[in-house]
């Protein structure tokens, strides 16, 4: 069967999950009585919940005697290891934009990767129906974007079509006929999109993904470059040097067949496939037939610019809500997690009680924990730290990322102002349409730590923002961090709301009654600039005497949920956050107050 192998590119929300289900269901994939659930793609529960696409996935479909393999790529900057890897699978790429917001920063990203590596693309405007959509402007907006990424010609003479993925049509009209559903885009594919590359010589595969399968094993996806596969055949796995990793035999091969895996009894150059068999093969190593001494070469990886401490956690409460609580067991973890996502860092320290996790951004890392804490760990996590370069010259470099804010037109003075606190350069403002602006900055990455909850106040939720590495530059000075210090219990035990009640004038509390505390834990945000410690856990004195009027019932304002997003981002250096499978706590790094003055003098002697 005659094969096309490619990537479905579009920003966080423009619909390309959904886009993917709509061609599942018109190619045939499904009986017509079969359930389906809505954006199958989205397989794991954090993707569900956060609407985006975290794990680049392959699927496939068959139409006009063609197999045509779709690869569902991230649409968020942070889990770009992921497409670069990826984007050496396919041969050609769908992009996918908003009828109104038009191209957007991550967009940009995967973009630039695939025409870097060559990849035509097709051009898709989804939610034509949108009642502000402005498809036009859109389209010169794309071809700008093109122009800029050093598109050749023959890439930015780039088919257009438009549609609406939810209704499942497209068609190289705006209005229409509807009718046709997806095949003008299928029909598209097959005309524009290029048979697969095929080599000449024995089998050779590059590693793309690596998943572990509680009955199989290591299972690693890739595109087969050269020569064919069977079941229980022979191969060797060299890594980037050349060197040897392993050999063994293949005990399985599998096929991406609709949204399932089927396993075969061989594969071809060309083929999207995956197979299991190997224990040490990983990612951008070359898995080949014995006879191959040259390793293939990888797309490189960008850098990470965020690092984090993920440290055991030594909490009086710890061990008490979660099972997997030692270094051994965190430093397993991690280790396992850097093999599959090359795009994160792991090292660890001198004592080895604490591990030093760097990745592509804070998203990237707080999907990682929240994913460990619902497999029952316990840790601490300091707050996220920019990794500095140093150059030829000695200067350092920080990592400055474009930053994209959609906003009503009355909230944009306070946004700017915020931003150039941070020490961001304004570099665009124009009107968005529907009286909205967009403002584009170049900000230090180590300024936006923890701007996302505060860009949402300021803008009573109206504000989207969209971020993307852009490159370094020299270290931009100090930047003001939170101003408000924090209240700190003095002792441990379960908050009672009468103490609480009493203390409201201090600050607004985090905790809830009830809840267990620990000394320097901390229960709330201070009013002023200074750490206070406070007693929480104080009850009323009750007496036989009563009183002329009855006791009035506590009445507690709300408390401030810290999720794990905000916690992460609103800690200061000397904090740290507890996470376990059921709570989310937040604490000095010193919980004994004398270790703190100890501390604190100490840095002033510096």
């Amino acid at each position: 069967m005659k094969m096309r192998n490619i990537a479905i590119i579009a920003h966080v929300d423009h619909g390309k999950t959904t886009l993917v289900d709509e061609l599942l269901k018109q190619s045939g994939s499904f009986r017509e009585n079969q359930r389906t659930a809505e954006r199958m793609m989205d397989s794991n529960d954090l993707e569900k919940e956060r609407g985006i696409t975290i794990l680049a996935k392959a699927t496939s479909i068959e139409w006009k005697g063609h197999r045509i393999n779709i690869v569902d790529t991230p649409g968020h900057a942070d889990f770009g290891g992921e497409v670069e890897r990826i984007l050496s699978m396919v041969d050609g790429a769908i992009v996918l934009v908003d009828s109104s917001e038009g191209p957007m920063p991550q967009t940009k990203f995967v973009v630039g990767k695939a025409l870097k590596v060559g990849l035509r693309p097709i051009v898709a405007i989804n939610k034509i129906d949108r009642p502000d959509g402005r498809h036009e402007e859109v389209i010169n907006e794309v071809f700008d974007l093109f122009a800029n990424l050093d598109a050749t010609d023959d890439q930015l003479d780039f088919p257009i079509l438009y549609g609406s993925g939810r209704d499942g049509w497209m068609n190289v009209n705006p209005e229409g006929p509807k009718d046709q559903g997806l095949a003008p885009l299928l029909d598209l594919v097959l005309e524009h999109v290029p048979e697969p590359k095929v080599e000449e010589g024995p089998f050779r595969m590059i590693g793309t993904l690596l998943e572990a399968n509680p009955f199989l094993g290591r299972i690693i996806t890739g595109r087969i470059a050269s020569g064919s596969i069977k079941p229980n055949q022979a191969v060797k796995v060299l890594g980037q040097d050349g060197k040897t990793v392993e050999t063994g035999r293949i005990s399985k091969i599998l096929a991406f067949r609709g949204i399932e895996r089927q396993p075969i009894e061989e594969a071809h150059a060309g083929d999207i496939v995956a197979i299991a068999g190997l224990s040490k093969g990983t990612v951008a190593d070359t898995f080949c037939d014995p006879s191959v001494t040259e390793a293939m070469t990888a797309q490189p990886i960008d850098p990470p610019t965020v690092t984090m401490s993920f440290l055991v956690n030594d909490s009086p409460l710890a061990g008490t809500e979660g099972d997997k609580v030692t270094s051994r067991v965190i430093r397993d973890r991690l280790f396992k997690e850097a093999e599959g996502n090359v795009a994160l860092k792991i090292e660890e320290s001198d004592g080895k009680d604490s591990f030093f996790v760097s990745g592509r951004g804070e998203l990237q890392l707080a999907v990682l924990i929240e994913t460990m804490r619902r497999e029952g760990f316990e840790l601490a996590v300091s707050r996220p730290r920019v990794v500095m370069h140093k150059d030829e010259s000695g200067t350092t470099m920080e990592p400055i990322e474009e930053v994209v804010i959609d906003v009503d037109e009355e909230h944009s003075g306070i946004v700017v102002q915020k931003m150039s606190e941070r020490k961001a350069e304004m570099v665009e403002l124009r009107p968005s349409g529907g009286s909205r602006v967009r403002l584009r900055f170049y900000a230090p990455t180590r300024g936006l730590i923890g701007y996302q909850s505060e860009l949402l106040t300021d803008t009573r939720g109206t504000a989207i923002m969209n971020r993307l590495f852009h490159d370094y530059q020299p270290y931009k000075g100090a930047i003001t961090g939170r101003v408000n210090g924090v209240l700190l219990s003095n002792q441990s035990g379960e908050a009672v709301a009468y103490a609480m009640f009493n203390l409201e004038d201090r600050g607004p509390m985090i905790i809830e009654p009830g809840e267990k505390v620990y000394a320097g834990m901390i229960i709330g945000i201070h009013t002023r600039d200074n750490d206070l410690e406070v007693n929480v856990l104080k009850g009323k004195q009750l007496t036989n005497i009563r009183s002329a009027g009855k006791d009035e019932a506590v009445k507690l304002t709300p408390p401030i949920r810290m999720t794990l997003d905000r916690a992460l981002s609103w800690i200061q250096d000397d904090e740290l956050m507890e996470v376990t499978p059921k709570s989310i706590r937040l604490r000095k790094m010193f919980l004994d107050a004398n270790d703190r003055k100890r501390m604190d003098k100490a840095k002033a002697a510096i």
